[in-house]
């Protein structure tokens, strides 16, 4: 399987997993949220992007529809927050303000 496609359904699987421990089938609560990215995140740089202290606010944040739960659409604003984190750690912060060549790496 090509990586890209390997992304795309380990995501969905990961999501399904935890989503069918409690609650509705296909939302994430906070309990399973935080299981998730607790178990499934082991990168210190990762980790240090997630405070299990701030659960309550990642919910808040990533609930926009105000229903306690995270449906799949929101779980991957999560995970992009988190690349987006990952690649600017890796490659500086870059992108905005710059030439079009470099904005176009972003």
């Amino acid at each position: 399987m090509a990586r890209l496609e390997q992304v795309i359904t380990t995501m969905v699987e990961v999501f399904l997993e935890y989503a069918d421990n409690q609650g509705k089938k296909q939302m994430l609560c906070k309990d399973e949220l935080q299981a998730l990215l607790q178990t499934e995140i082991e990168s210190p740089e990762l980790k240090s992007k997630i405070n299990p202290d701030d659960i309550d606010e990642a919910m808040r944040t990533l609930d926009k529809n105000k229903d306690e739960e995270v449906n799949f659409r929101e779980f991957c604003r999560c995970v992009t927050i988190l690349a987006t984190s990952y690649y600017r750690k890796k490659h500086g912060k870059g992108g905005k303000g710059k030439g079009k060549d470099d904005a176009a790496e972003d």
